[in-house]
């Protein structure tokens, strides 16, 4: 199986056949950079963030040829992000190969890869960034991630902000506020495609999909009741994480996102979190000097091609 110059026209595409489960974990099976393992694909399948019309494979005739599993939310209309791709080691240039694969499903997506700093250069990394790249996905963004666990203090909780629930109009109004002039490098992408409002209510309902309650998002007022920003407590499938920490532009530069980190960080103990995680931008230099002063330790990388 030598995928060449004329590979496309001689592999069939489709999604997943109830018939094809053992064979996919077969190939999850092996030791990859991929994030969905044979569990992890069980799982999610179960809970509907992996879906069979969301999993692609390729054949050259009756051979499997490569593989790619989406991620969405469970109650999610479409596939957001790539987990995984795979390549029957017959396969001399998988890159081709897995381009054809990530074009199946329309943009936006965006490509996750999961690593560390000491495994940046692995060379399976490179191939897989090289594919997303010549399948439209060509912005790379490096996120740092960070945790806060119970072995660790809590930060010093804002007694210059006063914390409140708000309805969704308010939250758009916020995230449409705090968009303008943002360092975070999916947003101002999104602005940039749909405008600031669309960018906005998207937001809105992708934080509402993720299984945090709603009811724990906090919009922050100063003691003149002017906004100041948003902070979402939240939680994925991994347990409880920072949703989202933004400032208004009119109000940056006093040190307002230690206070809205500090209050997630508290209310997700008091939930009984012992192990909090969140991801900022590597580009975002005032987010991470944040998650550092508060107590939070880098202890990854993710990869995002979009």
């Amino acid at each position: 199986m030598l995928i060449g110059a004329h590979w496309e026209a001689s592999l069939l595409f489709r999604t997943m056949a109830e018939s094809d489960l053992d064979l996919i974990l077969t190939c999850l099976s092996e030791p990859s950079v991929n994030t969905t393992t044979e569990a992890r694909f069980r799982e999610h399948l179960a809970a509907r963030s992996y879906r069979p019309e969301w999993t692609w494979l390729a054949f050259d005739g009756d051979a499997l040829a490569g593989l790619a599993v989406w991620w969405g939310f469970p109650a999610g209309d479409r596939p957001l992000a790539l987990d995984a791709l795979w390549a029957a080691p017959a396969v001399a240039d998988p890159v081709p190969l897995w381009a054809g694969l990530i074009r199946q499903v329309p943009p936006p997506v965006e490509y996750h890869i999961f690593t560390t700093p000491d495994s940046r250069d692995d060379p399976g990394i490179d191939l897989r960034l090289r594919a997303a790249a010549e399948a439209g996905l060509k912005n790379l963004n490096e996120r740092f991630r960070y945790e806060w666990t119970s072995a660790s203090p809590l930060p010093e909780r804002s007694t210059r902000l006063a914390f409140a629930p708000a309805t969704d109009e308010e939250f758009a109004d916020a995230f449409e506020r705090i968009s303008a002039g943002s360092l975070d490098v999916a947003m101002r992408a999104g602005v940039a495609r749909q405008g600031a409002r669309a960018q906005a209510l998207a937001d809105l309902e992708d934080y509402k999909m993720m299984p945090g309650p709603r009811e724990w998002w906090r919009l922050a007022h100063d003691s003149e009741r002017n906004l100041v920003g948003a902070a979402l407590p939240s939680a994925n499938a991994g347990g409880p994480v920072v949703g989202y920490v933004g400032v208004v532009p009119e109000q940056r530069g006093h040190g307002y996102a230690a206070d809205l980190l500090a209050e997630i960080t508290w209310m997700l103990a008091a939930e009984g979190a012992t192990v909090i995680r969140a991801d900022t931008d590597s580009t975002n230099t005032p987010m991470v000097a944040t998650f550092e002063r508060q107590g939070y330790r880098r202890f990854a990388l993710r990869l995002v091609a979009c």
